[in-house]
């Protein structure tokens, strides 16, 4: 398991100017990655796995994603083995940085960690909480020529991706979860998933002046959950907080750099994509907002947004110690155009 990730080196250039990401790495186009990942990944099924894994692009549990435990269409990885295991997990990995991958396995193996100490009937708890529970389904036929879809989901983690002619055109809704979040395995072996995603909004939040506590500091209670669990687009308010034009260069970096945070799980022509959507509205209009307490292991919440992303994040239950987090697209998740309100 991942502990407190490098951050990227990020800078931000002049007081309203664009946003910088320094040291990009070049790779293949990750639709073409996607696309041979996916038919290798057929090739190696029997005729009964290809069937369960198997949907049309239009069937409606492409838009069914969630990130709760519970029963899931798809082909799980617990019934595969050998060569088809490999396979799977190379898909998995065509959808993601390795830093991205990574944390993929960190959140499967949490539930291992989950089934070991909650109490209760073994086979019940093994149902529930179980490291191979984790669910790959193929929309449509993956090739260079028309549109196609994957997916990738179980408890805390629902990764979606759409290929369009050999491009990824869709990578949203993104979500990672973590339960525990924080595991304290004794000197030296503190173990925390989604740590920099949390530390670094926290440091932006408490180097606010007084002035701009009053913006960013939205409540001291915060929701339970993220927004738009389950939906099949993101729930869209007017930007609330502290805008990136109100805000010091430290600051302002901070803000780069957990916006890096989320990016660099993904592969790096999709990051940047993403990036250029953001550059392309402008950084004045990136707002930060916080709800909760401001120290460790107090109940809190924060979004960042802007005009062509949103990012939730939630960590209130279990004790502040049961992580979620999103990135969703404001063009509309699934290659589905968002409605303008």
């Amino acid at each position: 398991m991942s502990t407190t990730k490098p951050i990227i080196a990020v800078l931000c250039a002049g007081a309203m100017g664009s946003l910088l990401w320094a040291g990009a790495a070049r790779e293949e186009p990750s639709g073409q990655t996607m696309i041979s990942a996916a038919q290798r990944f057929r090739r190696n099924l029997n005729a009964t796995q290809r069937g369960q894994a198997s949907f049309t692009y239009d069937d409606k549990e492409r838009l069914n994603w969630h990130f709760i435990p519970r029963e899931r269409k798809g082909l799980p990885l617990k019934d595969l083995e050998g060569d088809t295991l490999t396979a799977a997990h190379d898909l998995i990995r065509s959808g993601l940085s390795e830093a991205g991958y990574t944390q993929a396995l960190d959140v499967m193996s949490l539930e291992e960690v989950l089934y070991l100490i909650e109490e209760g009937d073994r086979e019940k708890r093994r149902s529930r909480r179980d490291p191979g529970k984790y669910y790959i389904s193929i929309f449509g036929t993956p090739s260079e020529l028309g549109k196609w879809g994957w997916r990738v989901e179980g408890h805390h983690l629902s990764l979606n991706y759409v290929i369009d002619d050999g491009e990824v055109v869709s990578s949203t809704p993104e979500f990672f979860g973590a339960n525990p979040g924080y595991i304290n395995a004794g000197p030296g072996r503190e173990i925390r998933v989604l740590a920099a995603e949390e530390d670094l909004v926290r440091e932006l939040v408490n180097s606010s002046t007084p002035e701009q506590l009053k913006k960013i500091w939205i409540s001291k209670e915060a929701d339970r959950d993220i927004r738009g669990a389950g939906e099949a687009q993101p729930v869209v308010t007017d930007p609330v907080g502290l805008a990136y034009s109100e805000m010091s260069k430290a600051q302002r970096e901070l803000l780069v750099a957990v916006i890096d945070e989320y990016l660099r799980n993904i592969p790096a022509d999709v990051a940047q994509q993403r990036r250029a959507r953001i550059e392309a509205a402008g950084p004045r209009l990136i707002y930060a907002a916080w709800w909760g307490g401001r120290q460790r292991n107090e109940p809190h919440a924060y979004r960042i947004q802007g005009p062509s992303f949103i990012i939730e994040y939630n960590n209130t239950q279990n004790s502040a110690n049961h992580i979620h987090a999103v990135w969703r697209d404001l063009t509309g998740d699934f290659d589905i155009p968002l409605k303008k309100r």
